[in-house]
């Protein structure tokens, strides 16, 4: 799902960098330096339901972190007020390119929430949520051409075997 959305996001071209979050933004000075703008995705689920056995429903939660990097002013009449604002636009272009989309990996993106988050420095960072839904069919056995499903024979365990003295290569008495 990170690969199809980075994909996605990545159709335009004032995006610098797209990566997974870990809170880049609040470790500036430690973190490995990426380019502005920059887009992290963050992702966690919300809900799971099985539909079957080993297949499952979830309903994650997306969370897209916009950080742009300005010393411009933002205010009414500010020097370079335009620069500034012009994570607004990338904004929109996250929510435009995501929501009420569906893709390979999910289904039924829709917007939740949007909020600044505080860097305590010269970057503007928001967090636009998500939710949409996937089918996670990762923990189901795939089966090849050639397979078959192997048949156990219930009746008979290690233990009940037609050679009792069969050595099954360990000792249950041993620690």
């Amino acid at each position: 799902m990170y690969m199809e959305l980075s994909e996605l996001l990545c159709e335009n071209k004032e995006i610098k960098w797209i990566d997974l979050w870990h809170n880049q933004v609040g470790f500036l000075d430690e973190e490995h330096p990426f380019p502005a703008p920059a887009l992290f995705l963050g992702f966690r689920s919300m809900g799971i339901e099985d539909l079957a056995a080993r297949i499952q429903k979830v309903s994650v939660q997306v969370d897209v972190y916009v950080f742009y990097e300005t010393f411009a002013d933002t205010y009414k009449g500010g020097i370079n007020q335009s620069d500034a604002l012009e994570f607004l636009c990338l904004m929109d272009y996250v929510q435009a390119t995501l929501h009420g989309t569906t893709g390979q990996t999910y289904s039924e993106m829709r917007r939740t929430d949007f909020a600044p988050v505080d860097t305590g420095s010269a970057g503007n960072l928001y967090r636009i949520s998500f939710t949409c839904n996937l089918i996670d069919e990762f923990a189901k056995k795939q089966y090849g051409e050639n397979e078959e499903d192997i048949e156990v024979d219930v009746e008979k365990t290690a233990f009940e075997t037609e050679n009792p003295d069969e050595d099954f290569g360990y000792d249950l008495n041993q620690p």
